[in-house]
């Protein structure tokens, strides 16, 4: 298993560095741009794929946890002569805070953990519908806050100023980190028990699996990922407001696991990717359709059609495109029966 995972990680590692060259060498300022997004969503695809892939739970609240992190990230590198025009009510101890962007990145997903921490004990003893409808309210509760709190967020304006630090090979290098720490995690005993617990509660706590704690540490380290991944974002967009940090986005996320198969980091890898470059063909294509049919007469295409691509993989292929096999699992067992066939 562990020589499976290792050549798992190899080879994923050799696809991002593959798309990363690819970007580079290309010119092409476009293909840049649509491959670092492409890496801050594979950030927190995987990030999610922690918790819900080795739990079996859904949930809403992850995006939640990546607001967080952008807007503690950009209080915490704010160019000080910035901070007044961009956060006038700013709590006067922040004001002479500037730190490097990669120590905030660091410090936003230690705050979404610290968060994550602190209110989802209680949740993770709930399971089923209980725990979907709970996680959504969570992210509720994150979006009022983040969308009120004016001394921190600016309320529901826009936030400004950030330094763009996020640059490709930043993204590709976090992503590749992220990439090692979620598959140390799902091979871990804590990782292990947990999926235990995700096909049998009961067989599982007779394993004396702690259920709870098992989920709450996999919560924890999808917010921290998130928290990170946020912050990542928000230096590469650098303005944005709390609307980011809500439906549509979750939606794109929780699409992109579910397609590429939430129970492998694999799955979160080639989910991202598909997703990725669907929405980017999509976008394209609803661009010239209404340039032939007039302004704004074609809108929501592509979400329409990412909601009908999760309906057919739920129907035809409910695990996803890699539902419970790694990428090196997969070719090390085509090798065996090619050799085999031979």
């Amino acid at each position: 298993m562990i020589k499976n995972t290792w050549i798992s990680a190899v080879i994923l590692i050799a696809l991002i560095g593959a798309i990363t060259l690819a970007a580079e060498l290309s010119g092409v300022r476009l293909y840049e741009r649509i491959a670092t997004h492409l890496f801050i969503s594979m950030v927190l695809v995987i990030g999610l794929q922690c918790f819900m892939g080795n739990s079996g739970l859904l949930s809403f609240a992850h995006v939640g946890f990546m607001g967080i992190g952008a807007y503690c990230s950009a209080v915490l590198t704010l160019p000080l002569q910035v901070k007044g025009m961009a956060l006038p009510e700013l709590y006067p101890f922040l004001k002479t805070i500037e730190l490097h962007p990669l120590l905030a990145m660091l410090a936003a997903g230690l705050l979404a953990a610290l968060v994550a921490a602190l209110i989802a004990w209680p949740l993770m003893r709930l399971a089923g519908a209980a725990a979907v409808i709970t996680s959504f309210a969570l992210l509720v509760v994150l979006h009022t806050v983040l969308n009120n709190w004016s001394a921190l967020t600016n309320g529901p304006r826009t936030l400004f100023g950030l330094p763009k630090t996020t640059d490709l090979f930043t993204a590709a290098v976090i992503c590749i980190l992220t990439l090692l720490l979620a598959l140390a995690f799902k091979e871990s005993r804590s990782g292990k028990l947990l999926r235990a617990s995700r096909e049998d509660e009961t067989a599982a706590a007779a394993m004396g699996a702690n259920i709870p704690l098992l989920r709450w540490q996999a919560f924890v380290l999808a917010a921290f990922i998130a928290g990170i991944g946020g912050a990542l974002w928000g230096h590469f967009i650098t303005s944005f407001a709390p609307k980011a940090f809500y439906l549509k986005e979750t939606f794109f996320i929780i699409s992109m696991l579910v397609i590429g198969g939430a129970g492998t980091v694999s799955g979160a890898v080639f989910g991202s990717i598909l997703i990725t470059l669907a929405y980017e063909l999509l976008r394209s294509a609803e661009g010239s359709l209404n340039t032939v049919f007039g302004a704004g007469k074609v809108a929501g295409l592509t979400e329409i059609a990412l909601a009908l691509a999760m309906i057919l993989v739920m129907a035809l292929r409910p695990g996803g495109l890699f539902a419970n096999r790694e990428i090196g699992t997969l070719l090390r067992r085509l090798w065996r029966k090619g050799a085999a066939d031979d």
